[in-house]
């Protein structure tokens, strides 16, 4: 039995280590950042999440193997007019997930800029991981898995496609960052 998750009737995990890591979200607005946050910090899922002004914090942990990860999770506004705050949010940052819309082509593009944006002014050992999101509306999919894949692949980016709504792979991404 894994000890993934485990704890004690206390609530205490059984790690023997804490990590911290901050931890940003990037990406076009609506594609569904805050969404993810929500589903994995609280379980929720909202049809109709408002627009996030400036940017939201929550934290999160998880336990894996004998370590307890600690996410502080910084969740930035998409709108363009609040890209210039980015750099503020992802200077630090451990890890930063660059999140696209598969139903929207443009979102794609512009996670790629945000991906090099990342590449050339992040931390060098920043993790970034490639989050196609809305993957329960495959049948309106422009954006084609293998495409991003190989992106991904091309720029040694973690890469899964998600549903917030359905939670699909939501707690695999942030689970596989903390690896």
């Amino acid at each position: 039995m894994s000890s993934r998750g485990a704890a004690r009737p206390n609530g205490q995990s059984q790690a023997s280590k804490i990590c911290q890591f901050k931890l940003v979200l990037l990406g076009e607005s609506a594609v569904g950042k805050s969404s993810l946050v929500l589903r994995f910090v609280k379980g929720q899922f909202h049809e109709y999440q408002e627009s996030t002004i400036g940017a939201a914090f929550l934290t999160q942990s998880v336990c894996l193997d004998d370590t307890t990860v600690k996410f502080e999770i910084w969740d930035t506004a998409g709108q363009e007019r609040y890209h210039s705050l980015a750099p503020m949010y992802y200077r630090g940052a451990q890890a930063a997930i660059v999140v696209y819309d598969i139903t929207n082509q443009e979102t794609f593009a512009r996670a790629k800029t945000w991906v090099k944006e990342l590449q050339r002014q992040a931390s060098p050992s920043i993790v970034i991981a490639l989050a196609g999101n809305k993957a329960d509306l495959a049948s309106k999919r422009m954006v084609e898995y293998e495409e991003a894949q190989a992106y991904a692949d091309d720029n040694s980016l973690l890469f899964m496609e998600t549903s917030a709504k359905t939670a699909m792979n939501v707690n695999d991404l942030f689970l596989a960052i903390g690896e």
